[in-house]
């Protein structure tokens, strides 16, 4: 059964030709015996990739390739980890990116192509003098209409400082985690373990978050 629509494929495939520049990986960690949304994750990527060349596909069992998923530092099925020219593997997708959060894969496969994001000047800046590790979980949803926004913003925050992983993970599959996090509304975000938000945050407000959540704690005195 085909994920995406002949239609939807076709128009894809011509808006990729365009847009294009340097090879992008897709890699897909699974395993032997399938999670309930491995086969799905694999073959939307898989047919992602028949629409161009210059995107490829690389399929990983998590176990088999214990240490492929170290170096990838992936944890859980299904993933998908994009590499691109911009540096990218450090922008991660926990679960099918179904519904809304399908354009939010196809935005990040251009922009890792491209080598450019769309964030202001300013931001790159301050996102440059970011030295310390940073660890950015967006909790999302398929039909939730603010998630990708959230998700596409600290993808590009991670394609820009090497310091910076983003991961999107789809709740409805890995409700152990939303049970952990306390998700009770998407798109929620947690920094470090230490700060969460929740909702769609402009892009200068999101820099201050994450340089708050690297920000030495304040002297106690007594």
């Amino acid at each position: 059964m085909e994920m995406i629509s002949a239609t939807h494929a076709a128009k894809l495939k011509a808006d990729l030709a365009k847009m294009l520049v340097n090879p992008v990986t897709l890699t897909v960690f699974t395993q032997e015996i399938e999670c309930d949304y491995c086969r799905e994750t694999r073959e939307l990527a898989e047919e992602i990739c028949s629409l161009s060349d210059k995107i490829r596909i690389q399929v990983l069992d998590l176990v088999k390739n214990k240490e492929k998923a170290a170096e990838y530092q992936v944890d859980k099925v299904p993933a998908i980890v994009i590499e691109g020219s911009k540096k990218s593997e450090r922008v991660k997708f926990y679960g099918v990116p179904a519904g809304y959060e399908f354009n939010t894969l196809i935005k990040d496969i251009v922009q890792a192509s491209r080598g450019e994001t769309e964030l202001s000047t300013e931001t790159r800046r301050r996102l440059s003098e970011i030295k310390k590790p940073v660890h950015v979980k967006v909790f999302v949803t398929p039909t939730c209409p603010y998630c990708p926004g959230m998700v596409s913003l600290a993808h590009q925050f991670a394609m820009e400082n090497e310091n910076i992983t983003a991961e999107m993970i789809e709740v409805s599959e890995f409700p152990q985690l939303g049970v952990k996090y306390n998700v009770s509304g998407v798109p929620k975000t947690v920094i470090n373990e230490t700060i969460e938000v929740l909702g769609l945050q402009p892009e200068k407000e999101f820099v201050r978050l994450i340089e708050s959540a690297i920000r030495p704690p304040s002297p106690t005195y007594v």
